[in-house]
Parts: C-alpha cells; sequence; structure tokens
C-alpha cells in the first residue's frame, strides 16, 4: 500500500507547469528579458516548469494578452506598463512626464527595493502578480514627415498608447491622438489612417519600420517602463520553491535589464540610419518648453484620482531620493 501511495505522489510533486510568456515585441529589451529570465530559472526548476516564449503578439494584440493574462489564459506578460492603465489606473503614474532626469535615474527608483515591491504589487487586486519591472527606453515620435519643431505636431494623427498621459499631451500639442495596437500600426502608416507614432526606439528597428516612415524625433518626455505580471492566481498554487526561484529570477534579470537596454537603444539606433532613418531633436528652446508644459499637465492628471495621487506621491518621493 506505501508503494502505491508512493507512485501516486510522486507523479503529482513532477508534474510540468507551463509558462507562456508573451510580448508584442521582438529583439527588443522585453524580449531580451524573456530570454534571459528563461536562462536564469531553468537551472533551479529543471523540468517542473516549462517555459514558452511568445514574441511579436503571437498570442494576440496587446489588449487581448492583458486580458489573457488577468483571466489565466496566457500565464505571464510582458508590456510597458502603460498598457495596464485600463485594468489598474495607478499604473499611469510610470508615464510621468519630467520626472526622471535620465533613464539612470529612473534605473535607480525601480532597483530602490522598497518602491519595487510596491510597484510589483500595484495590480494584485485585478489578478495581476508582478515579477519584474524595468527600464525600456525613452519615448520618441515616429513620423512620415519630419516633426523638427513644435508647431509640425499640428494637425498630425499620432498613434498613442490608451492612457491619458499620452493622449492629452498630444492634445496640447496640437495634434490628434490615435489609441491603437501596436500590432496595427504599420498598416495604419502606410494607408495613412495616423501620421506618426509614440514609441521607445528599440522596437522601430527590428520591425523595419523604416520601411514605412524614416524620420524620429527624440522628444522624451517619458521614458517607458516595462513590467512583467503573471496571472496571480496560477502563481500562487505554484510549488513555494517554484515560487521563489520566479521572483529570485525576476529580481536578477531586472539587475541586468538597464546595461542591455541601453546596449540595444544604442544598436538600434545606429542600424535605424543605416537604413536611411534619421533622428530629429527639437530646438533646446522648444524642447524646454515641451517639457515644462507638459510636466505641469501631467501633474495635473496625475492628481485628478486620488488613488493615482496618492501613488504619484510616493514615486516623487522616490524619485527626489535617488536623484
Amino acid at each position: 500500500m506505501l508503494g502505491a501511495a508512493l507512485v501516486a505522489v510522486v507523479p503529482a510533486q513532477a508534474q510540468t507547469q507551463t509558462m507562456k510568456m508573451a510580448s508584442a515585441t521582438i529583439n527588443d529589451v522585453q524580449h531580451e528579458w524573456l530570454r534571459r529570465f528563461e536562462a536564469e530559472i531553468k537551472p533551479k526548476v529543471g523540468e517542473r516548469l516549462k517555459i514558452e516564449i511568445y514574441p511579436a503578439s503571437q498570442l494576440g494584440q496587446i489588449p487581448r494578452m492583458v486580458e489573457g493574462v488577468a483571466v489565466g489564459t496566457i500565464e505571464s506578460f510582458v508590456t510597458p506598463t502603460t498598457f495596464l492603465v485600463s485594468v489598474e489606473p495607478r499604473f499611469q503614474v510610470f508615464d510621468a512626464i519630467g520626472v526622471f532626469g535620465s533613464p539612470e535615474h529612473l534605473n535607480r527608483v525601480l532597483q530602490d527595493a522598497a518602491f519595487r515591491k510596491r510597484a510589483l504589487a500595484l495590480g494584485e487586486d485585478k489578478g495581476l502578480r508582478g515579477i519584474g519591472i524595468f527600464f525600456n527606453s525613452p519615448i520618441i515620435v515616429l513620423a512620415r514627415r519630419p516633426i523638427r519643431s513644435l508647431a509640425d505636431f499640428n494637425g498630425k494623427k499620432i498613434r498613442v498608447f490608451g492612457t491619458p498621459l499620452q493622449i492629452e499631451p498630444m492634445k496640447k500639442l496640437g495634434a490628434s491622438p490615435v489609441p491603437m495596437a501596436f500590432g496595427e500600426v504599420i498598416a495604419a502608416l502606410q494607408n495613412g489612417t495616423v501620421d506618426g507614432m509614440l514609441a521607445g526606439m528599440p522596437v522601430l528597428t527590428p520591425l523595419k519600420f523604416y520601411d514605412v516612415a524614416k524620420n524620429v524625433t527624440e522628444i522624451h518626455p517619458s521614458i517607458v517602463t516595462s513590467i512583467q505580471v503573471v496571472n496571480k492566481r496560477w502563481f500562487e498554487g505554484l510549488p513555494s520553491e517554484i515560487q521563489a526561484a520566479m521572483l529570485a529570477a525576476g529580481e536578477r534579470v531586472d539587475k541586468e535589464a538597464f546595461s542591455f537596454a541601453t546596449a540595444l537603444i544604442d544598436k538600434a539606433n545606429k542600424d535605424w540610419q543605416a537604413n536611411g532613418g534619421q533622428l530629429i531633436k527639437l530646438p533646446s528652446a522648444e524642447q524646454a518648453k515641451l517639457m515644462a508644459d507638459l510636466n505641469a499637465l501631467g501633474t495635473q492628471l496625475l492628481s485628478a484620482n486620488p488613488a493615482v495621487k496618492t501613488e504619484y506621491d510616493e514615486l516623487l518621493k522616490v524619485a527626489e531620493r535617488t536623484k
């Protein structure tokens, strides 16, 4: 009887868990995070956790992948925090304009142990458990026609993330914001549905956006933060040692992320120019005006919702402490 019981128990303990890890992008910062996470955790868990990586929206457009992780049909998804705002409005704080003096400053904020723990827990009430959060890239604007001054924004249809921190700044600049799934943007640029898009530079070059629009203006009003989330119920159902290995792997890769993110940005910029793309900066006085105007607007937007304001105030404290 004891032998039979052991036979029954061992397979249950050794059961392989599958972790589908999705991303809308490919060969960028997010995709590299997934690869490194798999390499980091595999020696710790062996065959008990099977990682399957699905980049380039293979599991659906961004809203469907967010929904999939929230309900548990996808175990994990890496995305700019912006795309989780529809699920949890407090994620808006990572789009704060003018708070981070540089990518290095943002990285120090994200590496602050107490703040990192707080940030990873933001989506828990909505079924999303964070296991990693890291610097992605500064915001740029890609356009079919060059944007060399603030006046060039007038009348442009610009694809944005569906959050007030991207929608309202474009309105203030005289552009028409068009929220749109990432996977639809190339076709929209080709057929004129949009004239440009807000994005991070590393996603543009691997997907050859230079074939449809070659003009990038480095406006950098905010910096993209990416977060790796898992379905909370699925995560809590894992053996405790796998949970611990997953959290440790996420923390380890987060510590490496800044160096490989900056390297990928440098490569993306060089490859963009090598393929006929151009990198444009606004005149210094106009860039200063842009940041001052949008910082005031951002503070107003982030203060409208009391829960968001509480999170924003906490972010400002950490940002001040880590300058």
